[in-house]
């Protein structure tokens, strides 16, 4: 089928409020996909994993996420590169008792709120742009970002801020969902569910995954492991059409009306889910990667 050129704003500024006010004012509404606040999609594992418990699948992608960074119980100081409400720190502070963690947001709902569920734990979130942070060069041991970086649309300088903040030898583990072709070749099914899930999850983009690969490459990472994971993911995804459902009932009995930021959190939702039917054009990964 011809291709159709996409178009999608290029104006990162517009973007950046864009998002944060979706985060601002929609956040709260994650607790229905979560009761633990886990902002992103699931891993599921036969016979550990249940189906139909869908923080059971969110915890494991935490789980798998953390495996994957070879933390020690030795002294080690971690980087969540957009935190959310802290649902991945809390997991990993539980696990690891010689941890010590530092998130990023940039929204003031989430620094607030996600320091309260991180009380008593040896973490905390700060209002910063994981494009361009404060911290010291070579101070972190091990980097996360699961599902974060699509919003500056897998950038170079998320990349770069990632390799900076890095101890030599440190490793960041990336999670989310790529494309496996270039947009300009998407289909017009693939490029319409695409088009509509950058504008309601105010994302810069999806970047090629083999795109990907080289930028982490130039940068100067090295042992990158790519890991598609959509058939361990897609469990989890399944669960939208009905999260949707249930969370729009609960809404409108209550208030009776949607807030335009849920509105939009929840046709990204759909999109979401109508991308993944996609195949051969998207994919969920597991990025691994070494300094």
């Amino acid at each position: 089928m011809k291709s159709t050129t996409l178009n999608i704003t290029d104006n990162v500024e517009n973007n950046r409020i864009e998002m944060i006010d979706l985060y601002n004012k929609a956040t709260e509404d994650y607790k229905h996909w979560s009761k633990d606040f886990n902002m992103h999609f699931g891993y599921y594992i036969p016979f550990k994993t249940n189906l139909l418990k869908r923080d059971s699948m969110l915890n494991e992608m935490n789980n798998q996420v953390l495996k994957r960074l070879n933390l020690k119980n030795d002294k080690t100081l971690l980087a969540d590169l957009g935190c959310g409400m802290g649902g991945t720190m809390r997991y990993a502070l539980k696990k690891y008792k010689n941890l010590s963690a530092l998130g990023v947001t940039l929204s003031d709902f989430q620094v607030k709120k996600g320091n309260e569920l991180l009380a008593g734990y040896n973490g905390t979130i700060l209002k910063e742009n994981y494009n361009n942070t404060l911290f010291t060069s070579n101070s972190f041991d091990a980097a996360l970002a699961i599902e974060s970086f699509c919003h500056s649309g897998h950038s170079e300088t998320s990349l770069k801020e990632a390799y900076r903040i890095l101890k030599p030898n440190g490793k960041l583990v990336i999670a989310d969902a790529f494309l496996k072709k270039d947009a300009s070749k998407l289909c017009y099914g693939s490029l319409y569910a695409y088009q509509q899930l950058c504008n309601h999850w105010s994302l810069e983009k999806l970047e090629n995954i083999n795109n990907m690969v080289l930028k982490l490459k130039a940068l100067g990472f090295s042992k990158i492991k790519v890991e598609d994971t959509s058939f361990r993911v897609a469990p989890s995804v399944l669960h939208v059409p009905f999260a949707i459902i249930s969370f729009t009932l609960k809404q409108l009995f209550k208030s009776k009306t949607l807030k335009r930021e849920s509105l939009h959190n929840l046709k990204g939702s759909f999109y979401a889910l109508l991308s993944g039917l996609h195949i051969k054009s998207f994919g969920y990964y597991i990025i691994s990667c070494t300094k």
